[in-house]
């Protein structure tokens, strides 16, 4: 079939952190973790996430040495055990190489590489980067924020990050881009975002969405973070039929059916009698 497009990758949240806002504390320790990679990777996730430092509204920052301690040993063991990508979740240079050492080949930051050190940091791992948008820090990004237009500001954003990483010999094709849905936005600002998504196919890089269980989800439908499979499968279907590339879930399983379902669909044809 003539332009037919590449199937969605689905990412599964891996916290091993004791403050995350829908999982925190579940698997903090190895064999926890361990078992829970397991499970992602047998409902059909491509890529893990790790993460260990929560970055929730209100969450204060941790050390890059208790990121590390948290972190590669589980990448290792993860990457050890398992045919599946892993990506580290974290704005740290010295974590990212850590990551990097143990397995990781994609640094998926929420920070796009502004700290200091990690723009160079990513540029001599090599390895695939996500740049994501967030206004303001986790701590304080939920007062009050405030946009012009929130679509084409967060694409701004993105554009002038992949030009800052390009100059600095970061390839086009290593760089993936995220909206960054819930951070430094309110829930008009996340809808408005939802609804504009295919405006950031422009950018021309692979586009992940992390839209699991988020706080706009529960103010729409008026359901507490454990009852928003349904509310975060509408805004994974929305976000995959405006071009997302990525979709970074906490429930697999149900992600990868109507991931499939969705992209046979898109790639059905349709011919006019």
């Amino acid at each position: 079939m003539v332009g037919e497009c590449a199937p969605p990758e689905v990412m599964g949240i891996l916290n091993v952190t004791p403050d995350s806002f829908s999982d925190g504390g579940r698997y903090m320790f190895r064999d926890a973790a361990l078992r829970r990679a397991e499970q992602m990777v047998a409902e059909g996730a491509d890529i893990i996430d790790v993460g260990a430092e929560s970055t929730r509204p209100g969450a204060l920052p941790v050390t890059a040495a208790e990121e590390i301690d948290r972190a590669a040993s589980i990448v290792d063991a993860i990457t050890d055990r398992f045919s599946v990508v892993v990506s580290i979740d974290t704005s740290k240079p010295t974590v990212m190489a850590a990551a990097v050492a143990a397995g990781a080949t994609i640094i998926n930051d929420v920070r796009a590489l502004c700290e200091d050190g990690a723009l160079e940091m990513a540029q001599k791992l090599q390895v695939r980067v996500c740049l994501m948008h967030m206004q303001g820090k986790p701590y304080v990004m939920q007062n009050q924020p405030a946009y012009d237009d929130v679509v084409a500001e967060v694409a701004d954003f993105l554009r002038q990050r992949i030009g800052v990483c390009v100059e600095a010999g970061i390839p086009m094709e290593r760089l993936i881009v995220d909206p960054g849905f819930g951070f430094g936005k309110t829930t008009q600002h996340n809808l408005i975002l939802l609804n504009g998504l295919s405006h950031f196919k422009t950018l021309g890089v692979p586009m992940l969405v992390g839209l699991s269980r988020k706080s706009f989800i529960g103010a729409v439908l008026n359901k507490p973070v454990n009852e928003r499979l349904m509310g975060s499968l509408a805004a994974a279907t929305l976000a995959l039929w405006h071009g997302a590339a990525i979709i970074r879930v906490h429930d697999v399983a149900a992600t990868v059916d109507i991931m499939r379902l969705c992209h046979a669909v898109q790639n059905a044809g349709y011919e006019y009698s």
